[in-house]
């Protein structure tokens, strides 16, 4: 039987960034599911604080290249790659120099939020999703973490559904309650459109705060984890299949519920 694969896609991984719930879960937890026979691919955002010399980043010229069209401007999309030797494990980054050249990650100096978050966070969704069909990578499952993946379930279910690479993947998606105060641009949805998506599809990014946007992915996953112990609110009354939170012993937790997820998709091929 071959190995089960498995796509992580996460705003944060340490130590690219500081310590964090999502950037500890985003470095150990594909490590550990990797140690437990699985094929692993990891992707997250190439912040501009992210030393490159450092943690040895280099481009990937025969994924690099390509234009995405966001909000009628074109955007380059610029793929880096780096190894975190200990775990054996390679993470690639999503990077153009529109949304992530800046020094910081979210927040301007004065700790106001980036007034493009939302363009940031589709090109990054969209470019995980481009760069991983240039792979010719076929995923199983796809697990999302962070508030900048929330667009990932939504694609994979619509514009991307008739892609084959995808038209087997199951998405996880994990809640954490790393809220940003307020709404990113009103504008989110109807930028994050794209052809097989229909205005009633996108209803749920209309409000897009930070609760609204964890409560519509969650609405397009096949499957929810609780990332954060008060995160469960949420997702109270979402009916989909949901995994507590777990706290520091998470792992074997969250290998049992991907491999639920992935039998309820075998029986319905059977």
């Amino acid at each position: 039987m071959s190995k089960k694969r498995i796509l992580f896609i996460s705003q944060e991984i340490n130590p690219y960034l500081p310590e964090s719930e999502i950037s500890k879960i985003g470095r150990n937890l594909p490590q550990n599911i990797q140690e437990k026979g699985k094929e692993i691919r990891t992707f997250m955002p190439k912040f501009g604080c992210i030393n490159e010399r450092r943690h040895q980043l280099h481009e990937v010229i025969r994924l690099s290249g390509m234009n995405l069209i966001i909000n009628d401007n074109d955007h380059p999309l610029i793929i880096k790659v780096a190894s975190i030797q200990p775990a054996r494990m390679q993470v690639y980054f999503i990077d153009n120099e529109d949304f992530f050249k800046r020094k910081a990650v979210l927040r301007n100096e004065d700790d106001t939020p980036f007034s493009d978050n939302d363009e940031r966070a589709i090109f990054f969704c969209r470019g995980v999703l481009e760069t991983v069909k240039k792979l010719g990578w076929a995923p199983d499952l796809i697990h999302c973490h962070g508030w900048m993946t929330s667009l990932i379930p939504l694609y994979l279910k619509t514009s991307y559904k008739n892609e084959p690479l995808f038209q087997n993947s199951k998405v996880v998606t994990s809640v954490y309650d790393d809220c940003f105060k307020g709404s990113l641009d009103k504008e989110f949805a109807s930028k994050a459109i794209m052809d097989g998506i229909s205005e009633e599809d996108i209803n749920d990014f209309i409000l897009p705060t930070h609760e609204n946007l964890c409560k519509a992915a969650a609405s397009w996953s096949d499957g929810i984890i609780v990332g954060s112990v008060n995160a469960s609110k949420m997702v109270s009354e979402i009916d989909k299949p949901k995994l507590d939170y777990q706290g520091e012993e998470y792992v074997e937790a969250y290998n049992n519920f991907y491999e639920e997820i992935l039998l309820e998709e075998e029986v319905l091929v059977e």
